[in-house]
């Protein structure tokens, strides 16, 4: 089948760094929960192994799918997440995402077993996209590995409502306006969206 017939998908795979060091009923509820914010389980995403998970995305948000699942693990202390997004197609479904497949699935599982000591990176059909995104994210990574609790809540309430300003953000985690302006800017959030904007603007061109 050609490439340009079958509709792209993102795959993440990831896996929880050092799941040992905390509780799963600490992270676990919490991963499933922005997990379930993308569909339903098994057939849009899974958990297995007990801290891997592989979850499937439209090819726009899977950026931003990965900040969020991010935010959302770095809440809790001494624990972070990997994370392999693979673009590409899906030419089988199955009941469960584990077993479906496609050049995305492939590509996820090949970015992920490639990624050494990175914890988030990205493998599409395009050798110049992947090249310039990746750089991009190590250096976004730089700021994202060392996100505190307080910080990933900030981040992760922010990209869950677009739509609120900084003082309703401030009622919903009933901190400051002004934490929650330090925080945002601690993390690099206006950084990070230009970087997810500009992936969108590269998707199309793929």
């Amino acid at each position: 089948m050609n490439q340009k017939h079958n509709v792209m998908i993102a795959v993440l795979t990831g896996d929880i760094i050092n799941s040992r060091e905390s509780q799963p009923k600490e992270w676990l509820h919490a991963l499933k929960e922005v997990l379930s914010s993308f569909g339903t389980t098994p057939g849009q995403w899974e958990v297995y192994r007990g801290d891997s998970f592989q979850l499937e995305v439209a090819v726009n948000n899977a950026l931003s799918a990965a900040v969020l699942i991010k935010s959302t693990i770095k809440q809790f202390k001494s624990i972070d997440v990997r994370l392999a997004i693979g673009i590409g197609d899906k030419t089988y479904t199955a009941n469960s995402i584990t077993e479906s497949n496609g050049s995305a699935f492939v590509n996820s599982g090949e970015c992920f077993d490639q990624m050494k000591k990175r914890s988030l990176a990205i493998k599409s059909p395009n050798e110049d996209f992947n090249t310039q995104i990746n750089i991009m994210l190590e250096l976004a990574l730089l700021t994202m590995n060392h996100w505190q609790p307080v910080t990933s809540a900030i981040v992760k309430t922010t990209l869950e409502n677009p739509e609120l300003n900084q003082k309703q953000l401030a009622a919903i985690l009933k901190k400051s306006q002004s934490t929650i302006s330090e925080g945002l800017k601690r993390a690099g959030f206006d950084e990070i969206t230009k970087m997810i904007q500009y992936y969108k603007t590269q998707i199309g061109i793929l």
